[in-house]
């Protein structure tokens, strides 16, 4: 398992890392009852702030990819298919939403947005 923090970027630390387990809880790569580093080894291992994992680890929790058992530490969730299904379509949402707004700064008409899609979605 490897989590890159890049400080190019102006996303916080909290979610590099939160993006990077949710990707690779549904991509298959950290599977169900796995266990993920504890806290302050992965600080350590990242070299930033404990409280920029717990915050990342608290984040995951609460949108459901991990469960922490205090002593046990912490594990991938057993989640279903649909949650994974929901969680991209909210991703799919934002990028949909950032070309929108795109188009509209450009005045490029919903009707051409439209056939866009269509070719993107059916190109091989």
């Amino acid at each position: 398992m490897e989590i890159i923090i890049s400080n190019n970027t102006n996303k916080p630390i909290y979610e590099q890392i939160t993006s990077q387990f949710k990707q690779m809880i549904m991509s298959g790569e950290l599977k169900a009852g796995e266990s993920i580093p504890s806290m302050r080894s992965l600080a350590k291992s990242l070299h930033v702030s404990v409280i920029s994992v717990q915050r990342a680890y608290e984040d995951l929790q609460k949108d459901g990819f991990i469960e922490t058992t205090v002593g046990r530490g912490s594990f991938v969730s057993s989640f279903n298919k649909n949650f994974v299904q929901e969680e991209k379509q909210r991703e799919i949402e934002e990028h949909l939403q950032k070309a929108v707004d795109l188009g509209k700064e450009s005045g490029i008409n919903l009707s051409k947005l439209i056939d866009l899609l269509k070719i993107f979605y059916e190109e091989e």
